[in-house]
């Protein structure tokens, strides 16, 4: 393994080879192939968009049809709501070359709703035009929380898809997949709508001992027990995927040093010590503005972090 192979800074290509495969992996494929809704919505940098990128990998050698829409990008934030569904729209014809002339459509259905115009897009065009099951996933998706108009039908359209199975069977061949950061509770203004109750839940953990071989290779020829240094890193990281895999690489570098730290020395000399100057890619300062952001919670918020620190302080002392 040369020494660029860690990667933590965005989404692992589909052939990485430190990828680490979790219960997560399993259950989305599962669940997508099923024809079911599913949605990974976890902290960041914790390996949803990799989830991602690998899932729609195995799909498609499975034949089947895939998108993906990242709500983060330029041009689809900060948007009319017009613009916003034109935009998924578009994506969705670039990506499954579609044959329709997208200007003439939308203004045919100018009379319709932005929801009705995305639905009957759905419904007319892509599932007459692709004869394979579907996944459509949407990364980012907390990224409606910026957006000035309520999405909540956006979302109640995801469950209509699947309440017209009943009437047409052509729906049981497109799902959805969302990804983000946000809570299903944040992402529905209208509390009396429970779009999410007909979804899959998928539950991303932290990366656990035996599912780290792929991580551990790296260590081999590196470090004289290199086990021990992987259960060290795992011990401090908690299996956060991004700090897990950042941790990793600096031990790597760490190696080819005359006299290489431990774990520990690396850890708080590298990633503690004026852990300012040192979170790049960005990752400690995010959790910060994430924590203080809301003054009214931030207290609180903090207490917890104490009781945590204490908790670790206490189990780590002899």
């Amino acid at each position: 393994m040369t020494n660029d192979q860690y990667i933590f800074s965005g989404s692992l290509p589909e052939n990485a080879s430190t990828y680490v495969t979790r219960q997560a992996d399993s259950d989305l494929y599962a669940g997508l192939k099923a024809g079911k809704f599913c949605y990974v919505l976890n902290s960041r940098q914790s390996g949803k968009s990799s989830l991602r990128v690998r899932t729609m990998q195995r799909l498609r050698e499975e034949g089947v049809q895939c998108a993906a829409i990242d709500l983060s990008a330029g041009g689809i934030q900060n948007v009319p709501p017009e613009q916003w569904y034109a935009d998924l729209i578009d994506n969705l014809i670039e990506t499954f070359d579609l044959d329709v002339d997208f200007g003439d459509w939308w203004e045919a259905n100018q009379l319709n709703s932005l929801v009705t115009r995305f639905r009957k897009f759905l419904e007319e065009i892509l599932l007459l035009e692709v004869k394979e099951n579907i996944v459509i996933f949407i990364d980012e998706i907390d990224s409606v929380l910026s957006l000035k108009f309520p999405t909540d039908d956006f979302f109640a359209l995801i469950r209509a898809c699947y309440n017209k199975r009943v009437d047409n069977p052509e729906y049981n061949r497109l799902t959805f997949c969302l990804l983000g950061v946000a809570s299903p509770s944040n992402l529905i203004e209208d509390k009396q709508r429970t779009p999410f109750n007909i979804g899959q839940a998928i539950s991303l953990t932290g990366f656990q001992l035996h599912e780290v071989e792929p991580l551990a290779r790296g260590m081999s020829g590196r470090f004289s027990h290199p086990q021990a240094v992987m259960e060290e890193i795992l011990s401090w990281t908690g299996g956060q995927p991004f700090l897990t895999q950042k941790l990793c690489q600096l031990m790597i570098e760490e190696s080819l040093q005359d006299n290489p730290r431990n774990v520990e020395q690396v850890v708080k000399s590298r990633i503690i010590a004026n852990w300012e100057s040192q979170d790049e890619p960005e990752h400690l300062r995010t959790i910060q503005a994430r924590i203080l952001r809301d003054e009214q919670r931030a207290g609180y918020l903090l207490e917890l972090y104490r009781q945590i620190r204490l908790r670790d302080e206490h189990s780590r002392s002899p």
